[in-house]
């Protein structure tokens, strides 16, 4: 049997790829296992660039958090967080005004667990373990509610998430009940994987997560599927457009290879 390292919460299979953890992997960050950075590189080898898509969809986060308190905004949800690298939303946005809350969601336990390390003695973030398909659990949470007011706008951030979520389960429905809860001039950022300008190798990665024993695998969706979770908000300037496109400030923002920049949707909305 596989020996776990020390940091790693009890009951974690470590011979079970997790595809938050492969995504650390593809940023550069150190809590992945063999099983994760095996399944990255193939990924990789099916479709080059890949980690430059990563690390665009990371850079949007920032830009969307900085757009967000540029309209009054000074409370974050923020749905499959992931494993804390850098410039995380609290402290993007806690940057711009130290007052701003954040919650963090993840259901992965390494996730979870060094989220609490970093934000131990940040007393206006906090992180609740949940599956991101259970809205109520999340919305009623102590750290939600004792963090966030609902009955003011909040920053809510989906990003590279929902297409982890099958068309069975209904995606459409899990955002509405996300956005039941918001008040209007509340904004949504998404980010989602899409195979509109794709061609073989997308189908390659996506094969090598499906033949992973992954419990995660990827739907992609076109730009109109992806446009529909936006409804009840109304989709902000330059629109749903490739994650590299999306108000990029400096080269840092887009990937090298062009391909890359519309491998993700990603677009912001606000509920009116």
């Amino acid at each position: 049997m596989t020996r776990s390292p020390e940091w790693v919460p009890r009951g974690v299979d470590i011979s079970v790829p997790s595809m938050a953890r492969t995504y650390d992997f593809m940023l550069g960050g150190g809590h992945n296992f063999a099983v994760d950075r095996a399944v990255g590189e193939q990924i990789e080898r099916a479709m080059p660039g890949l980690r430059d898509a990563a690390r665009v969809n990371r850079a949007f986060l920032g830009r969307a958090v900085r757009f967000m308190t540029g309209h009054g905004i000074r409370q974050f949800l923020d749905i499959g967080s992931g494993i804390p690298t850098v410039a995380n939303v609290h402290e993007v946005a806690q940057e711009q005004d130290p007052d701003c809350r954040v919650v963090y969601v993840d259901r992965d336990p390494v996730a979870v667990a060094h989220s609490e390390l970093l934000l131990a003695g940040n007393d206006r973030a906090a992180v609740v373990q949940a599956d991101m398909r259970d809205p109520e659990k999340i919305l009623e949470s102590p750290e939600v509610r004792g963090l966030l007011d609902l009955e003011k706008p909040v920053g809510l951030l989906m990003l590279l998430m929902l297409h982890w979520v099958p068309d069975e389960s209904d995606p459409l429905d899990l955002v509405a009940r996300y956005s039941s809860a918001l008040v209007p001039g509340s904004f949504l950022a998404l980010t989602h994987v899409t195979g509109d300008h794709q061609g073989e190798n997308l189908g390659e990665a996506t094969e090598v997560i499906k033949e992973s024993r992954s419990p995660d695998q990827v739907t992609l969706r076109t730009h109109d599927q992806v446009s529909a979770l936006f409804a009840g908000f109304e989709i902000v300037e330059p629109g749903l457009v490739g994650c590299g496109e999306w108000r990029p400030s400096g080269p840092a923002d887009i990937a090298a290879a062009a391909e890359m920049n519309m491998l993700v949707y990603a677009g912001i909305g606000r509920k009116s």
